[in-house]
Protein backbone atom coordinates (compact mmCIF):
# COMPACT_ATOMS: atom_id res chain seq x y z
CA UNK A 1 0.00 0.00 0.00
CA UNK A 2 2.79 2.42 1.01
CA UNK A 3 4.63 1.79 -2.36
CA UNK A 4 1.01 2.37 -4.64
CA UNK A 5 0.63 5.55 -2.94
CA UNK A 6 4.04 7.21 -3.55
CA UNK A 7 3.66 5.78 -7.45
CA UNK A 8 -0.24 7.73 -7.46
CA UNK A 9 1.41 10.91 -5.61
CA UNK A 10 4.42 10.77 -8.39
CA UNK A 11 2.19 10.73 -11.27
CA UNK A 12 0.14 13.80 -9.72
CA UNK A 13 3.11 15.94 -9.63
CA UNK A 14 4.08 15.21 -13.23
CA UNK A 15 0.23 15.90 -14.02
CA UNK A 16 0.31 19.27 -12.24
CA UNK A 17 3.53 20.12 -14.22
CA UNK A 18 2.38 18.85 -17.57
CA UNK A 19 -0.39 21.34 -17.09
CA UNK A 20 1.37 24.25 -16.01
CA UNK A 21 4.32 24.06 -18.48
CA UNK A 22 1.26 23.97 -21.13
CA UNK A 23 -0.36 27.02 -19.44
CA UNK A 24 3.32 29.21 -19.90
CA UNK A 25 3.36 27.94 -24.11
CA UNK A 26 0.31 29.16 -24.30
CA UNK A 27 0.98 32.66 -22.23
CA UNK A 28 4.68 32.80 -24.59
CA UNK A 29 2.37 32.18 -27.78
CA UNK A 30 -0.26 35.18 -27.24
CA UNK A 31 2.45 37.63 -26.07
CA UNK A 32 4.76 37.16 -29.29
CA UNK A 33 1.82 38.40 -31.56
CA UNK A 34 -0.34 41.37 -31.85
CA UNK A 35 -3.04 40.86 -29.42
CA UNK A 36 -7.03 42.08 -30.04
CA UNK A 37 -7.16 45.64 -29.78
CA UNK A 38 -3.31 46.52 -30.16
CA UNK A 39 -1.38 49.94 -31.77
CA UNK A 40 0.88 47.93 -33.63
CA UNK A 41 1.82 49.35 -36.39
CA UNK A 42 3.02 47.91 -39.94
CA UNK A 43 5.93 48.22 -41.88
CA UNK A 44 6.46 51.57 -43.50
CA UNK A 45 3.56 52.89 -41.83
CA UNK A 46 4.10 56.71 -39.71
CA UNK A 47 4.94 55.05 -35.86
CA UNK A 48 7.47 53.04 -37.83
CA UNK A 49 9.11 56.23 -38.86
CA UNK A 50 8.99 57.56 -35.19
CA UNK A 51 12.02 55.21 -34.52
CA UNK A 52 15.76 55.34 -35.13
CA UNK A 53 15.30 53.97 -38.50
CA UNK A 54 13.00 56.97 -39.43
CA UNK A 55 14.81 59.50 -38.55
CA UNK A 56 17.17 58.67 -41.54
CA UNK A 57 14.52 59.85 -43.97
CA UNK A 58 14.23 62.94 -42.47
CA UNK A 59 14.02 65.90 -44.83
CA UNK A 60 17.17 68.07 -44.41
CA UNK A 61 17.38 71.54 -42.92
CA UNK A 62 17.07 74.05 -45.42
CA UNK A 63 19.42 77.01 -45.78
CA UNK A 64 19.35 79.90 -47.77
CA UNK A 65 22.08 79.33 -50.97
CA UNK A 66 24.80 82.06 -50.72
CA UNK A 67 24.07 85.52 -51.97
CA UNK A 68 20.02 85.41 -50.73
CA UNK A 69 18.91 88.44 -49.18
CA UNK A 70 17.08 87.42 -46.30
CA UNK A 71 13.15 87.80 -46.14
CA UNK A 72 12.95 90.12 -43.04
CA UNK A 73 15.93 92.60 -45.29
CA UNK A 74 14.65 96.20 -43.97
CA UNK A 75 14.99 98.70 -46.63
CA UNK A 76 15.47 102.32 -45.91
CA UNK A 77 15.09 105.51 -48.63
CA UNK A 78 18.27 106.87 -49.64
CA UNK A 79 18.41 110.62 -50.63
CA UNK A 80 21.50 112.33 -52.57
CA UNK A 81 22.56 115.22 -50.60
CA UNK A 82 23.63 117.71 -53.94
CA UNK A 83 25.67 117.43 -56.95
CA UNK A 84 24.47 115.51 -59.90
CA UNK A 85 23.32 112.65 -57.15
CA UNK A 86 20.32 115.31 -56.36
CA UNK A 87 16.94 115.29 -57.64
CA UNK A 88 15.61 110.90 -57.14
CA UNK A 89 15.39 108.80 -54.27
CA UNK A 90 15.59 105.42 -54.54
CA UNK A 91 15.35 102.31 -51.36
CA UNK A 92 18.60 100.54 -50.49
CA UNK A 93 18.88 97.57 -48.14
CA UNK A 94 19.50 99.05 -43.98
CA UNK A 95 22.85 98.32 -42.80
CA UNK A 96 24.64 98.12 -45.89
CA UNK A 97 28.06 99.29 -46.29
CA UNK A 98 28.24 103.02 -48.57
CA UNK A 99 30.76 103.85 -50.14
CA UNK A 100 31.20 107.05 -52.57
CA UNK A 101 33.60 107.84 -55.68
CA UNK A 102 32.71 110.73 -57.68
CA UNK A 103 29.28 110.66 -58.99
CA UNK A 104 28.78 106.59 -58.44
CA UNK A 105 27.61 105.64 -54.72
CA UNK A 106 27.40 101.59 -53.64
CA UNK A 107 25.94 99.96 -51.12
CA UNK A 108 27.48 96.19 -50.71
CA UNK A 109 26.78 93.04 -48.04
CA UNK A 110 28.84 90.03 -48.49
CA UNK A 111 28.05 88.85 -51.93
CA UNK A 112 25.59 91.59 -52.81
CA UNK A 113 25.78 95.21 -54.30
CA UNK A 114 23.63 98.03 -55.14
CA UNK A 115 25.33 100.51 -57.48
CA UNK A 116 23.89 104.13 -58.32
CA UNK A 117 25.72 106.15 -60.95
CA UNK A 118 24.84 109.73 -62.23
CA UNK A 119 25.07 111.40 -65.57
CA UNK A 120 24.29 113.46 -67.88
CA UNK A 121 22.67 112.14 -71.03
CA UNK A 122 21.47 114.51 -74.02
CA UNK A 123 18.76 111.51 -74.84
CA UNK A 124 17.08 108.57 -73.27
CA UNK A 125 18.42 105.07 -73.38
CA UNK A 126 17.07 102.89 -75.75
CA UNK A 127 17.23 98.99 -76.13
CA UNK A 128 19.72 99.80 -79.51
CA UNK A 129 22.06 102.63 -77.81
CA UNK A 130 22.64 100.57 -74.34
CA UNK A 131 23.33 97.69 -76.91
CA UNK A 132 26.06 99.33 -78.77
CA UNK A 133 27.51 101.69 -76.56
CA UNK A 134 27.18 100.51 -72.64
CA UNK A 135 27.81 96.79 -74.06
CA UNK A 136 31.34 97.23 -74.84
CA UNK A 137 31.91 99.27 -72.12
CA UNK A 138 31.40 96.38 -69.64
CA UNK A 139 32.87 93.64 -71.72
CA UNK A 140 35.68 95.57 -71.24
CA UNK A 141 35.44 96.20 -67.63
CA UNK A 142 33.66 93.02 -66.41
CA UNK A 143 35.33 89.75 -66.24
CA UNK A 144 34.02 87.09 -68.12
CA UNK A 145 31.29 89.07 -69.21
CA UNK A 146 28.65 87.25 -71.10
CA UNK A 147 24.81 86.80 -72.17
CA UNK A 148 24.11 90.74 -72.26
CA UNK A 149 20.20 91.47 -72.96
CA UNK A 150 18.94 94.39 -73.08
CA UNK A 151 14.66 95.54 -73.22
CA UNK A 152 12.18 98.08 -71.91
CA UNK A 153 10.59 97.22 -68.98
CA UNK A 154 8.11 99.27 -66.21
CA UNK A 155 8.51 100.83 -62.80
CA UNK A 156 7.02 102.63 -61.05
CA UNK A 157 9.10 106.00 -62.27
CA UNK A 158 8.10 104.51 -65.99
CA UNK A 159 9.10 102.98 -68.93
CA UNK A 160 13.45 102.07 -68.03
CA UNK A 161 15.51 100.12 -70.11
CA UNK A 162 16.98 97.16 -68.38
CA UNK A 163 20.29 95.70 -69.27
CA UNK A 164 20.49 91.97 -67.68
CA UNK A 165 24.16 90.00 -68.09
CA UNK A 166 26.83 87.35 -66.08
CA UNK A 167 30.41 88.05 -64.81
CA UNK A 168 32.86 86.87 -62.28
CA UNK A 169 33.18 88.91 -59.33
CA UNK A 170 36.60 90.82 -58.30
CA UNK A 171 39.03 88.61 -55.92
CA UNK A 172 37.48 88.18 -52.35
CA UNK A 173 40.30 89.92 -50.31
CA UNK A 174 40.08 87.49 -48.03
CA UNK A 175 39.85 83.68 -49.40
CA UNK A 176 40.44 85.06 -52.65
CA UNK A 177 37.46 83.27 -53.99
CA UNK A 178 35.78 84.40 -57.34
CA UNK A 179 31.89 84.37 -57.74
CA UNK A 180 30.18 84.06 -60.83
CA UNK A 181 27.34 87.42 -60.76
CA UNK A 182 24.25 87.72 -62.00
CA UNK A 183 23.90 91.52 -62.74
CA UNK A 184 20.74 93.94 -63.55
CA UNK A 185 21.12 97.42 -64.95
CA UNK A 186 18.09 99.76 -64.97
CA UNK A 187 18.69 103.08 -67.44
CA UNK A 188 16.49 106.20 -66.02
CA UNK A 189 16.10 109.01 -67.44
CA UNK A 190 14.79 112.71 -66.79
CA UNK A 191 15.32 115.76 -68.53
CA UNK A 192 19.06 115.58 -69.30
CA UNK A 193 19.75 113.51 -66.43
CA UNK A 194 20.31 109.85 -66.18
CA UNK A 195 20.78 107.44 -63.38
CA UNK A 196 22.11 104.13 -63.34
CA UNK A 197 20.99 101.43 -60.74
CA UNK A 198 23.14 98.40 -61.25
CA UNK A 199 21.74 95.16 -58.63
CA UNK A 200 24.03 92.19 -59.05
CA UNK A 201 24.76 88.84 -56.49
CA UNK A 202 25.36 85.53 -57.41
CA UNK A 203 23.57 84.12 -60.31
CA UNK A 204 21.95 80.92 -57.81
CA UNK A 205 20.62 83.54 -55.38
CA UNK A 206 17.09 83.98 -55.49
CA UNK A 207 16.97 87.58 -55.25
CA UNK A 208 13.67 88.48 -57.38
CA UNK A 209 11.71 90.47 -54.70
CA UNK A 210 14.48 92.42 -53.21
CA UNK A 211 15.59 93.87 -56.53
CA UNK A 212 12.19 94.63 -57.40
CA UNK A 213 11.51 96.47 -53.92
CA UNK A 214 14.72 98.12 -54.74
CA UNK A 215 14.05 98.85 -58.88
CA UNK A 216 10.58 100.01 -58.37
CA UNK A 217 11.08 102.63 -55.23
CA UNK A 218 13.33 104.83 -57.73
CA UNK A 219 11.54 108.35 -58.10
CA UNK A 220 12.54 111.75 -59.31
CA UNK A 221 11.96 114.77 -57.40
Amino acid sequence: MVARTRTYGVVGLAFVAAVTAGCSGTGSRSGSGPASGSTTSPAGSSSGAAGGGGQNNAAPTESNPPGDISDNQAFVVYRPSGGSFAGFTVKVPEGWARTVQGSTTVFRDKLNIVKITAVSANSAPTTGSVTTKVVPQLRSQVPKFAAPKASEVTRHSGRVVLLTYQGDSANDPVTGKVVRDAFERYAFYRAGHEVDLTLSGPVKADNVDPWRIVSDSFAWR
